[in-house]
């Protein structure tokens, strides 16, 4: 890209570049006035540097006013072999002929062909006996064919040059916006895990917290047990947020610290128990059957759900969990006091994150308040089993 923007910025305007043609072509042709004259061609005068420039200037213009330039040079070409002046002066139509190759359409292009080899033929006829023989009408055609081909050939090529490079930039953009994509997934899944860890940790902490500012002064015991959760729980949040650290700096896990799963539930129970909310857990099936990403996904979702039952709800919190015929089944339900009025599906950082976990794997999320008191949150995650 920056090397095709360098090659843009310095070409030259083609307007100059055809007016310099032009005048080449001009004193090209009146280079050629002091050739010997024949029996029967007249001799260079007025006329003669009059047509000469109507035989060369209108290439100037060929881009803008194709058909104008074409029939001003093969009219000025047919009056200059029908006066008989010397020398011929073919040079200025096949340079035309070129330019309305490589700038105009084929369509175009072929019928100014058609039209110069047949001006070509008049003009040859009109010379005086003697002047022009079978090699002369024989070369002229080829030389006609010739500019055409050549004109329409680099035509062609440069056509399949923009297209090349039209290619390589929109296979660029798309690279771009892929790579956008991937940026995008990654801070999103970032900042997800980010969110289950923190928001959970964080919550027991400022349970716990309060609890032993409440009993510090009463039960010195209770307000020891509440510091004590506050100590492990910081102490594991740091090891997490140190671990996520290391993948973001060195871009691969922490070999020390594998991510969590369903299989980690009983230690995220009881740090739950310990920060003071009742959990009761039903698990049935094989776990050891679930894929890591299903597994990761599953644990968060009751991660996040017993994290929202610690803040808003309680005092119990049920949680049940199902794997079977391919598919995890999850339910945390509380007979709390639920969401505040108003807060329904998707509302919070937290139920967004899960449904965006669920849905990633092409799984369904509900969350909602209970019709008697509580919050139930159910997922479900499919995963695919290998045929026996």
């Amino acid at each position: 890209m920056g090397t095709s923007t360098r090659r843009r910025a310095w070409r030259i305007d083609p307007r100059v570049t055809d007016a310099l043609v032009a005048l080449a072509l001009f004193v090209l042709l009146v280079l050629s006035f002091g050739t010997s004259v024949r029996t029967g061609q007249r001799p260079v005068d007025a006329g003669a540097w009059v047509l000469a420039v109507l035989l060369t200037a209108p290439f100037a213009v060929h881009r803008r006013a194709p058909w104008l330039a074409h029939a001003v040079t093969l009219s000025a070409l047919l009056a200059y072999s029908l006066l008989h002046y010397a020398p011929y002066p073919g040079l200025s139509a096949f340079a035309l002929l070129f330019g309305l190759a490589l700038h105009g359409r084929r369509r175009d292009s072929l019928l100014a062909l058609g039209a110069t080899a047949g001006a070509f033929c008049a003009a040859l006829a009109a010379q005086p006996a003697g002047v022009v023989a079978v090699a002369d009408v024989i070369s002229t055609m080829l030389a006609t064919a010739v500019a055409w081909l050549a004109g329409d050939n680099l035509r062609q090529r440069r056509l399949r040059w923009a297209a090349m490079e039209e290619r390589a930039w929109l296979l660029e953009r798309e690279r771009e916006d892929r790579d956008r994509a991937a940026v995008a997934a990654e801070r999103l899944r970032i900042a997800r895990e980010l969110h289950d860890v923190v928001a959970h940790s964080m919550s027991v902490i400022a349970v716990q917290a309060g609890v032993g500012r409440h009993v510090i002064e009463t039960d010195a015991a209770a307000a020891r047990d509440a510091l004590g959760v506050i100590e492990s729980t910081s102490r594991d949040t740091l090891t997490e947020m140190r671990r996520m650290l290391g993948v973001l700096r060195d871009g691969e896990a922490a070999a020390t610290h594998p991510m969590p799963g369903l299989a980690d539930l009983p230690a995220l129970v009881a740090e739950t128990r310990r920060a003071g909310l009742g959990v009761t857990v039903d698990s049935t099936g094989s776990l050891a059957d679930v894929p890591a990403g299903v597994d990761l996904a599953a644990y968060r979702v009751v991660q996040e759900s017993l994290t929202n039952v610690l803040k808003h709800g309680g005092p119990v919190a049920r949680v049940r969990v199902a794997c079977s015929d391919g598919r995890v089944e999850i339910e945390v339900a509380d007979d709390g006091l639920g969401r505040p009025s108003g807060v329904t599906t998707g509302a919070g950082q937290g139920l967004i994150g899960m449904r965006e976990r669920v849905e990633l794997y092409g799984g369904t999320f509900g969350a909602r308040p209970r019709p008697g008191g509580g919050f139930r949150v159910h997922a479900t995650l499919p995963y695919a089993t290998e045929s026996p």
